[in-house]
């Protein structure tokens, strides 16, 4: 039902200084971002290395549905996304365990989610999203369209990247003898 843990939420009072924080100090990668006028508060995704991915959010007025969440602190882990590649079949494997639900969304092909509270999941509230990982993150952050892998030479032997199913890259660092092995492995396999 869950294919990964897509990111890690964290709410803000001080976006600014988050942002700053995780861009300048950690080497976080902005990605695609909104402010929702409705619940008022905005959020952006972050890429951090290779596959890990956080999201900061933060109230845009008073009124916001974080306000309670941050009235004694400056912020803290807020909730955690999982992937699904079903949001149905998420639905009906809580629904036949009896674990509530609530907040589904349908966003069309771009994004479904539904919302656990954390007395049903052991403290944290959980997110569960139906989506395209790579249509939330920063370009620089994952391949190009349609491009599963890239090889580069490396001046002690050879870089691979591969897009990864959960969104962004990995990457591989092989010297020579493991490049050359790779490659016998390779041709013994196409055989």
């Amino acid at each position: 039902m869950i294919s990964r843990v897509d990111h890690v939420a964290i709410a803000v009072k001080d976006y600014d200084k988050a942002l700053s924080f995780f861009t300048e100090v950690l080497g976080a990668i902005p990605g695609s971002s909104a402010k929702d006028p409705g619940l008022k508060y905005y959020w952006e995704n972050f890429c951090l290395g290779d596959l890990s991915r956080l999201e900061l959010i933060t109230p845009t007025e008073s009124g916001s549905f974080l306000d309670n969440f941050l009235k004694d602190k400056p912020g803290g882990v807020h909730h955690v996304t999982l992937q699904t590649a079903s949001i149905q079949m998420a639905k009906e494997a809580l629904e036949k365990n009896n674990i509530p639900y609530f907040g589904f969304n349908d966003y069309g092909s771009v994004w479904k989610e539904l919302f656990i509270h954390p007395k049903y999941a052991f403290g944290v509230l959980l997110q569960i999203a139906e989506f395209k990982a790579d249509d939330w993150i920063a370009p620089s952050a994952r391949m190009p369209e349609n491009t599963r892998w890239k090889l580069d030479k490396a001046e002690d032997g050879i870089e691979l990247k591969f897009a990864h199913p959960g969104g962004g890259t990995v990457k591989i660092s092989l010297d020579r003898a493991e490049a050359r092995h790779l490659l016998n492995e390779l041709k013994q396999a196409l055989e």
